[in-house]
């Protein structure tokens, strides 16, 4: 009796894990915000907002912690991808490493944009680090500027879009194993991939709707590079999800298969309406899937 069970108990397994994959694919999944490091917080805000049209959400200081940070995008938090600034009490500059690229910002005329950029950019502490112009190979026209602490946006001429910060650009070792592990532990598609070999390098979007529709993820493969460093600049992403524990029971399979890691078992956040799950994918960046409690 014992040895006609085994084969059963074998066979639950793999019927289990498939059931729990399917989870990421009906979840409640939006990109939230990105979280990054900043040397001076009234600075950015300045930038973020008279350089590129950002409006300030919200902005809280934590004295007991020895924080403060500020929530800005083009539109509300509950419908838009925000940036989450992040200022440490008596650090002024951070290590933004070799692996974080850029973030991306849609606009209808990216050349008046820049130009305007151009205008203040001394007073404002940043520069421009390609300036406008069209796509080798296209009509549509890109930029890129550099904020006052070195992190690099893309300015992308679109068509109006319902969300114009519209991309997060990450350097991965191994594009096909990440690709892998954002569609499975994520719920991501992939929503097309480019392979530029004169320029030595192929990227792959991943995203829950259509690049002109809301915000992806590009994850970039340079020919031969498998490792870059991390800095301390950069600190993660945030998803929504409707439910962390099984999220975090999905991420913990994934990871014996891709690599990668759960950093915060899920859990409430006290003195927050919120629960979090946080992990690292296999090349070490962090993604926090979110789930906050309804108002009533």
């Amino acid at each position: 009796r014992v040895n006609s069970s085994a084969p059963e108990m074998a066979e639950d397994k793999p019927v289990e894990q498939s059931g729990l994959l399917e989870w990421p694919k009906i979840d409640n999944r939006r990109f939230l915000h990105a979280v990054y490091r900043v040397g001076d917080l009234d600075r950015t805000i300045k930038f973020y907002t008279e350089g590129f049209g950002m409006k300030l959400l919200r902005k809280r200081d934590i004295p007991e912690e020895k924080y403060s940070n500020a929530f800005l995008g083009f539109g509300p938090e509950e419908s838009h991808f925000v940036v989450e600034l992040t200022y440490n009490y008596g650090v002024d500059s951070y290590d933004i490493g070799t692996g974080f690229g850029h973030f991306a910002i849609a606009t209808e005329d990216v050349i008046v944009l820049v130009y305007k950029l151009v205008e203040n950019i001394r007073a404002k502490g940043g520069n421009v680090t390609r300036e406008p112009g069209p796509v080798k190979g296209g009509t549509s026209h890109i930029a890129f500027v550099k904020d006052p602490d070195g992190y690099t946006f893309e300015l992308i001429q679109r068509e109006p879009t319902p969300e114009p910060l519209c991309q997060v650009m990450l350097r991965v070792g191994d594009l096909e194993r990440s690709i892998k592990f954002y569609e499975k532990a994520l719920g991501m598609r992939l929503l097309r991939k480019i392979d530029r070999p004169e320029y030595k390098y192929t990227l792959a979007m991943m995203g829950y709707a259509e690049e002109k529709e809301t915000t992806v993820l590009e994850l970039t493969y340079n020919y031969g590079v498998t490792e870059y460093t991390k800095g301390n600049a950069y600190a993660q992403i945030a998803i929504s999800t409707d439910d962390v524990y099984k999220s975090a029971e999905v991420v913990n399979l994934v990871t014996q298969e891709l690599g990668g890691k759960i950093t915060r078992q899920p859990g409430p956040i006290p003195g927050i309406n919120t629960k979090i799950t946080s992990f690292l994918d296999p090349d070490g960046w962090k993604t926090v899937r979110n789930f906050c409690f309804p108002t009533l």
